[in-house]
């Protein structure tokens, strides 16, 4: 089992990189990333932290090998792709301001993953993410099963950590659904959320729940107001769960960017759905009944995506 990691040299691709490890699930996790400079020497990040990675092995007790390297013949036969290649939010940035330099970047490296390994799996990370997970779509000629973006899994673990510690329980009890675009159109689902098999709307009141889920859809920008870049130890673990559900055939279900061929209403695009994670990467795309606000909600989002994809259709053809 082979999994690469694109952007390793950045902090979110690390993580995911560094989770995967630990799961100890992985043969070999290859470490990508570009030559940088610093101080006017060149400086190999992805390479420094494989080897800082490796290094832990013995007191993380795993066997998974990490190589780091700048040449993409290193990704050889990849069972699984996680390309976190990009320029990361800044303050102030929106996911949707990064979108012409991060689609040439997700481009560039999705050509040289499928020239190395034809018949991968890509899980996308990179943002403005349901935009760039079309990208690496339509660029790689895979089929939409075998690709797919990482964001309902970071969303609803962000949401369930507010609750957890707003009601003084353990996250390991919340279960929670979360549909729609990666950003502030996001849709949480409070009707399906429960605690430990109870509905959550048991433990707290309407008012403060709608904080939460607010809360929520502004996740990522809090973040990054507090540390002037984005998140990466959430991000990284939300990818790394993916890549495990995949690799050892897990069927979870969990909300992640799919492809639409009309599910849901919605067709032609990535958008955060529940699915079946297993061997071979889609397995299901699982429609739930939502209500006529919860739907509208999602219609919502869905056109949000729609006009930051038609943004970039326009960059690309100008």
């Amino acid at each position: 089992m082979k999994v690469t990691v694109v952007g390793a040299g950045g902090n979110v691709g690390s993580t995911v990189s560094m989770a995967i490890a630990q799961r100890d699930f992985a043969k070999e996790v290859v470490m990508v990333d570009i030559v940088q400079e610093k101080n006017g020497d060149k400086i190999y990040p992805s390479k420094g932290r494989a080897l800082d990675q490796w290094e832990s092995s013995p007191i993380h007790q795993f066997d998974t090998h990490l190589t780091g390297t700048v040449e993409y013949e290193a990704t050889k036969d990849s069972d699984v792709c996680v390309i976190t290649a990009g320029v990361p939010r800044r303050p102030g940035m929106s996911r949707d301001d990064l979108l012409e330099t991060n689609a040439n970047i997700v481009r560039t490296v999705t050509e040289n993953l499928i020239e190395h390994s034809p018949n991968t799996i890509l899980i996308i990370v990179s943002n403005p993410l349901d935009v760039m997970a079309q990208v690496a779509y339509e660029t790689s000629g895979l089929d939409s099963n075998r690709v797919m973006g990482m964001a309902g899994i970071l969303d609803t673990a962000r949401y369930r950590s507010f609750l957890a510690e707003e009601l003084d329980v353990s996250p390991k009890d919340i279960q929670a659904l979360l549909l729609g675009g990666h950003g502030d159109t996001m849709v949480p689902l409070p009707r399906f959320t429960t605690i430990a098999g109870m509905p959550v709307t048991q433990f707290i009141d309407d008012d403060k729940l709608e904080e939460i889920v607010e809360r929520t859809k502004g996740g990522g920008g809090e973040l990054v107001n507090l540390m002037g870049t984005s998140a990466w130890y959430a991000p990284g673990a939300a990818a790394a769960q993916m890549v495990e559900a995949i690799m050892l055939d897990q069927n979870r279900i969990f909300p992640c960017a799919a492809y639409l061929t009309g599910e849901y209403g919605q067709k032609d695009l990535f958008l955060g759905v529940p699915v079946k994670l297993g061997n071979g990467g889609i397995k299901e795309i699982i429609e739930v009944d939502l209500n006529e606000e919860e739907q509208q909600l999602l219609d919502t989002s869905a056109d949000h995506v729609h006009s930051v994809l038609s943004d970039f259709r326009k960059l690309m053809s100008s």
